[in-house]
């Protein structure tokens, strides 16, 4: 799909509420990274952020400096309603791979299994993640571990570990990729949780 293909197809999804990925709250291990950053300056972007619940969070811990990219505009519209005193200029409708700027830190959560599960996807994906973060800047969150099907029309896309190393290993030090421990019950055993700093 192009990038208006792609906007119509998501735009259409939130419309008829057929956003299953959505739990309604910021995931736990997403949750308590973030407990764990003291740095509220942080620059931090959520890319495919959907009704980016990550983000508010954030927002309510005090981080200020929290971008919110979505190729649709109905989620960031929803956002903007739940949190009328955040920045619009901070809320981004945007293809994530024509998107530019420059972070400390990009939080992954439901993004990447979004996208139809070709390799050269994936690699873009990587590449692409390393050009928006600054020099030892990371890239962390949760990646879906179960075997890929043959149907590539409908997300989530899963993959492993050693696929997902494959390509991050080029661009990224990888910090940690392992088992989440503490996942929601839905998807305990199939979420990987990464950090990956940027080479």
């Amino acid at each position: 799909m192009n990038s208006a293909e792609t906007k119509a197809y998501w735009s259409q999804r939130y419309q008829e509420e057929r956003t299953g990925w959505d739990i309604g709250s910021p995931s736990t291990p997403l949750k308590e990274y973030i407990d764990q950053l003291s740095n509220k300056n942080l620059k931090i972007l959520i890319p495919g952020a959907g009704n980016a619940y990550e983000a508010e969070y954030l927002w309510q811990q005090g981080f200020s400096n929290v971008y919110i990219l979505d190729i649709s505009k109905l989620p960031l519209e929803a956002f903007q309603q739940r949190n009328p005193d955040f920045p619009a200029e901070q809320l981004l409708c945007e293809d994530f791979f024509e998107h530019t700027g420059t972070y400390d830190l990009i939080l992954e959560q439901t993004f990447f299994c979004s996208f139809p599960p070709f390799p050269e996807t994936r690699k873009k994906y990587a590449k692409h993640m390393t050009q928006l973060l600054k020099p030892q800047g990371k890239l962390a969150g949760l990646w879906f571990s179960f075997p890929l099907t043959d149907d590539v029309e409908n997300p989530p896309f899963g993959g492993s570990k050693e696929e997902y190393l494959n390509y991050f290993e080029p661009y990224f030090n990888v910090k940690v990729l392992e088992k989440a421990h503490n996942s929601i019950p839905p998807r305990a055993g199939n979420e990987l949780f990464g950090i990956f700093e940027k080479s």
